[in-house]
């Protein structure tokens, strides 16, 4: 494990009587991606703020590489951001919004010259030092952003939704990217965003949040796989939740049947719930599923078919690449491994 490179431990934040962060402690590793994903609203972007100095914590400690730097100024820290909207300079070209951090350093000009080229190059803008950035395309003005916050060799880069303004197809391309330039800078990247898919696909460690609340850390194959609670498993992905009663140890019920699983640790006949995610849903002939029911929609999604199915308990969304008509009566099975059981979440 690479060591730790920030520590927040037990930051609140107010604001207008409204409390957006409740008690964060969060541990931050070296050359880590780590992405803060959750709603609008849930103090994501505020925990940015706090790191990067711009907001400061009603209490708690903000501690870098073993020092407390709650109280240090913005240029004080070793972090840079890059914004959703990025802050470049439009009266300035692209070689100057780059070198612009160590023109202020008074650098010499021809280490300038070799760090700027370096970072166009990395960041794949080559031949546009000249360029006017009202010139320069969405994404090519995000990857100005990035190069001017990274020339300045920071320990940690921040990046507060940078893809938000960005169309869909861009936005992946820089997902690509994004991820292929953290792993050549070999720094730590903390990336805040409210898409799923975007976390799932560029980070090492994922931070779900809801409500000021740290819901759950870990993988991206964790916490799709094994979401620990209700808001997890509904934000990440799709997925039927069905209330369950786990038996015993590896053997859990609902909609009056029994289904092995792989999970363990519930009391005996304790009320839990279950997450089925749509694509571990397998559609047969209704003699062969462990359920019965009737296919009620379809909708056509590019690679798969979403289907609706009501097993007279409840709806199921299935995910399949076969085509079945609404009335046409089905099975459905699930592999132990496939099944994942929660603690039931306890009403507000």
């Amino acid at each position: 494990m690479n060591k730790k490179i920030i520590e927040l431990k037990n930051i609140t934040k107010t604001f207008e009587h409204h409390q957006v962060l409740k008690g964060i402690d969060l541990t931050i590793y070296e050359n880590e991606f780590l992405t803060l994903l959750g709603p609008s609203g849930c103090g994501k972007t505020t925990i940015l703020r706090i790191i990067g100095g711009f907001e400061e914590a009603d209490s708690g400690s903000v501690i870098f590489e073993g020092t407390d730097m709650s109280k240090l100024p913005p240029y004080k820290r070793e972090v840079n951001t890059v914004f959703q909207k990025y802050a470049l300079f439009p009266f300035m070209s692209v070689f100057e919004n780059v070198a612009f951090g160590l023109s202020l350093k008074k650098m010499d000009k021809k280490v300038i010259q070799e760090k700027v080229e370096h970072m166009l190059h990395l960041v794949g803008l080559r031949g546009f030092e000249k360029r006017n950035i009202n010139q320069l395309s969405g994404g090519q003005q995000q990857r100005v952003a990035i190069a001017r916050a990274l020339v300045n060799e920071p320990k940690v880069l921040l990046l507060d939704e940078p893809l938000g303004a960005l169309d869909a197809k861009l936005r992946k391309e820089m997902q690509v990217e994004l991820k292929k330039i953290q792993k050549e800078v070999g720094i730590t990247f903390i990336f805040v965003t409210h898409d799923q898919e975007e976390a799932l696909s560029m980070s090492d460690t994922v931070v779900v949040m809801n409500e000021g609340i740290i819901q759950q850390i870990g993988s991206p194959i964790d916490i799709y796989n094994e979401p620990k609670n209700r808001f997890v498993a509904q934000f990440i992905g799709e997925s039927n939740i069905v209330p369950a009663i786990m038996k015993e140890d590896f053997l859990v019920s609902f909609d009056d049947q029994d289904f092995k699983c792989v999970d363990h640790g519930f009391l005996s006949n304790e009320d839990v719930e279950v997450v089925l995610r749509p694509e571990d849903l397998i559609l047969s002939k209704p003699e062969y599923g462990q359920l019965t029911g009737t296919v009620t929609s379809i909708t056509f999604k590019g690679v798969h078919y979403e289907i609706i199915v009501n097993s007279h308990h409840r709806d199921y969304k299935v995910q399949t690449t076969h085509y079945y008509e609404v009335g046409t009566e089905v099975g459905m099975s699930v592999i132990p491994d496939n099944i994942h059981v929660m603690h039931k979440m306890k009403e507000a």
